[in-house]
């Protein structure tokens, strides 16, 4: 024998009834089912909610919702029966909500609503769906009767969560259908207690209440037909990764349903589990789907965990006090105290030195909890033994549940690596003796990031991913895009690393989309494309940098990062407040690593603290590993003892071709023709780039240096900074070149060259130009290539070269793509 129940949605609207009745009689059914319990349509019971709410504050717009309700269900009537059939189901349809109206008119005039009361106006749903769909079915040719189970759940008189009696319950259930052999289509969720009173079961309730007819009668199976393909590993909602877990164990299914899976009412797995039931929770919408087998005999998952959870809204209450501390029943009276106010206590942790204990309750609970507590705990409160109880609001739990994770070393810590690593602050954690959940209490802001988080860790674990949110798409910003856009695939597919664009701005607008943006795209919508040619869910909006900082803040996604493409001092001026928001940032804008030291510092604190990358390869020398480099040598204990580098591509061009064949400022007009320049050469030639780039040097060095502590040798004389415009500048500088060409034959006469060089060592740091000898690695620059020279307690006699393209689009964005990627590795 079977019992099946169809939820709300599966009863829903004529098409949902088709596929209902189809079910019934295929070959897996036909003749085996034995109850089918259904809930009220869709939609049905939060009306009826409403309705009372309204008729109890004296509104009469519930009389409109209930005509609507009654038009609805004999609409459905008419979808299938005719003749005498549906004359029949409209006067039944007229005189239940002729019942319904009374109830309604009643509390309106008393102006009150009582538990009692509104359980029996939640009933009719139950009542008005249960007796319509065994009217369908009878005229599908089966042989269906309607079977009101008030008369036969008993419960006690806890109304809105009452508590069945399972043995008088069993037995009257037993005698009712030995009689009735035909298919009973039974009400959810409604039930009696002792003095015939209705009472509901829970939302959620039509669960349990097949539960109860399964255990009763001892059928093979018990099966839910809802709207999904079964249990998820997470909400699909939250987690867009969920994917169907194909079997639980009953103690699974408790733990996921008690902390928030909403396929499953919480209550439901216990008469199943005592009579050893299996529970098959199906698609009605997709019958030939797996569904879920929940089962004393569940299937070994691939995985340490089966599934999470998670109670958006929950109130934590704090006690604590020294006169906690070996104190023997005091726990006792604790949730005694609660108990007696009838407070459901959801999660406990106390510390191990007895000093503090904190619960979660539901939030419409943590009041009367705390009232309770100082009630139980006058005296020790005056006498500040203990201290008064804190109540904080506004926090979620999610919950981890997986038999697997039973003696499997590392889960826990997986669980809160993935958490910390996400920026989610963990209030409170439990974990029962059984080791098959693990809880923990964070802010109900960070749900869908902390699921999200912890899911990709255990069942993605080799897929890594980035949220990005890019600013500035100039000529770096505009060629990682294009990166993007060629690379994103080849990382994903042979890699596993999944980019996800979620946000970009340049200086006009600026795009979001959290279910990620098609970056081939948003270039065109940037500069000015028709917003309706964007994908769905993408906001086009004009730019704001305050707006596009706090859009990434709210929403609070894992494994954010942004990437700041711009020079601007502005954005930089911010990244504090992204690293204390627990977003990485990557980032070839040298302002905030060469501003004032105080801040250079807060952020390599922030990042080291909080555990975010702070990750800047590309300030120096565009794609070369040099700061990396460094950094790997202080993680090794090696001690850097002098830098010496060309940093500056503008001047290594200049320098490397500077050969007397044509004027010094000839050379510069090259430089400026081949893009090696800025549109004014001055901004190069002023070495102030290269200046940042050094102080950057040495402060990775431990060096505490202000940008005015660099000594830098001017190379132009200053009536060039003073010539009004490029033109002008080069009239100046054409002056000049008898002077840089003595300088360069003095250098030639000894066999020298001149390279424009910047030296770091014992607390200082400088730029010059310096004559180098044919030995010197400098001499084997070529074109606009930088080079940074090592010398190390290890690297002494043979220092450590760094050489390669230091500037460039390609080679630039390609070094912050990469650091785009490593922050992915970090973030898993």
């Amino acid at each position: 024998m079977l019992v099946l129940k169809f939820g709300g949605t599966s009863v829903g609207s004529p098409d949902a009834i088709e596929k209902l009745t189809a079910i019934l009689g295929d070959s897996e059914h036909a003749l085996k089912v034995r109850v089918v319990v259904v809930s009220a349509l869709s939609g049905i019971t939060d009306g009826l909610i409403g309705a009372a709410n309204a008729a109890v504050a004296g509104e009469s717009a519930y009389n409109a919702s209930v005509k609507a309700m009654e038009d609805r269900h004999r609409k459905i009537s008419h979808a299938f029966l005719t003749g005498e059939a549906r004359q029949a189901a409209d006067a039944a349809i007229k005189a239940v909500f002729a019942k319904l109206n009374r109830a309604l008119d009643g509390v309106g005039i008393l102006r009150e609503l009582s538990p009692r009361t509104l359980d029996y106006v939640m009933s009719f749903g139950e009542r008005l769906s249960a007796e319509l769909l065994a009217r369908i079915i009878r005229s599908k040719g089966i042989s269906a009767e309607y079977l009101d189970a008030r008369p036969l759940i008993l419960t006690d008189s806890s109304y809105g969560a009452a508590q069945y009696r399972a043995g008088e319950t069993y037995t009257r259930i037993r005698s009712y259908l030995k009689k009735r052999p035909a298919l009973q289509i039974a009400t959810g969720f409604i039930a009696s207690d002792a003095e015939g009173h209705t009472t509901t079961l829970g939302r959620g309730g039509s669960d349990f209440s097949a539960a109860i007819f399964g255990a009763a009668i001892g059928a093979k199976t018990v099966e839910i037909w809802t709207d999904v393909d079964g249990i998820l590993t997470a909400d699909p909602k939250l987690v867009k990764n969920a994917f169907r877990i194909g079997s639980l164990s009953y103690h699974e299914a408790m733990e996921l349903s008690h902390f928030g899976a909403k396929v499953l009412h919480p209550p439901t797995v216990r008469p199943a589990l005592e009579k050893g039931i299996p529970i098959l929770i199906k698609n009605t919408f997709n019958p030939e789907g797996r569904g879920t087998l929940i089962s004393d005999k569940a299937t070994p998952g691939d995985f340490p965990i089966r599934g999470l959870s998670a109670l958006p809204k929950v109130t934590l209450v704090r006690v604590q006090g020294s006169g906690m501390v070996g104190v023997a029943g005091f726990s006792s009276r604790l949730f005694g105290a609660l108990a007696r106010r009838g407070i459901s206590v959801i999660l406990i942790s106390q510390a191990s030195s007895e000093y503090s204990i904190c619960f979660a309750v539901a939030p419409q609970d943590g009041q009367a909890a705390a009232a309770s507590i100082r009630e139980e705990f006058d005296r020790e409160i005056a006498a500040a033994a203990i201290e008064p109880p804190l109540v904080e609001d506004g926090l979620a739990i999610i919950a981890v549940v997986g038999d697997n994770m039973r003696h499997t070393p590392g889960v826990s810590g997986k669980v809160f690596h993935a958490l910390g690593r996400t920026g989610v602050n963990v209030v409170a954690i439990a974990q029962g003796s059984s080791e098959i959940n693990i809880s923990a209490v964070i802010s109900a802001q960070d749900v869908t990031k902390a699921l999200s988080a912890v899911h990709e860790a255990f069942f993605r674990a080799e897929v890594r991913s980035v949220n990005l949110f890019l600013l500035g798409i100039g000529l770096i910003g505009g060629t990682l895009l294009e990166q993007i856009v060629n690379h994103h695939e080849i990382l994903a597919d042979e890699y596993l690393i999944r980019i996800n664009l979620v946000g970009i701005a340049n200086s006009k607008r600026m795009l979001f989309n959290p279910k990620g943006l098609v970056p081939k795209k948003v270039r065109a919508l940037l500069t000015g494309g028709d917003p309706a040619t964007a994908s769905p869910g993408t906001e086009v909006l004009p730019v704001n940098l305050p707006e596009f900082i706090n859009r990434m803040k709210t929403f609070n996604m894992p494994n954010m990062a942004f990437c700041d493409c711009t020079a601007s001092e502005q954005v930089a001026a911010l990244y504090a407040e992204l690293l204390q928001a627990n977003i990485p940032i990557v980032t070839p804008n040298k302002r905030a690593n060469s501003g004032p030291l105080t801040y250079y510092k807060t952020l390599r604190t922030l990042s080291k603290n909080r555990g975010v990358p702070y990750l800047y390869e590309t300030t120096v020398g565009a794609g070369l590993p040099i700061i990396s480099s460094l950094r790997d040598l202080a993680l090794s204990g090696d001690k850097v003892r002098r830098i010496e580098a060309v940093l500056s591509g503008t001047l290594s061009f200049i320098f490397n071709n500077y050969d007397g064949s044509k004027p010094f400022s000839a050379l510069v007009r090259d430089a400026k023709a081949k893009g090696y320049t800025e549109p004014d050469p001055r901004d190069d030639l002023n070495a102030m780039d290269a200046a940042r780039k050094v102080l950057i040097l040495a402060r990775e060095c431990g060096m505490s240096l202000e940008f005015n502590a660099v000594s830098i040798e001017p190379l132009l004389p200053p009536s060039c900074f003073k010539a009004d415009g490029v033109e002008a500048f080069f009239t100046e500088l054409a002056k000049a070149d008898d002077d840089f060409e003595r300088r360069r034959r003095a250098a030639a006469a000894e066999g020298k060259s001149l390279r424009y060089v910047a030296v770091i060592e014992a607390g200082s740091a400088r730029l010059s130009l310096r004559a180098e000898s044919p030995d010197s690695p400098f001499r084997s620059l070529v074109d606009s290539d930088n080079m940074v020279v090592i010398t190390t307690d290890r690297y002494i006699k043979l220092p450590l070269v760094i050489k390669g393209p230091g500037a460039g689009a390609q080679v630039t964005a390609g070094g912050v793509f990469a650091d785009i990627v490593r922050t992915a590795r970090t973030l898993v």
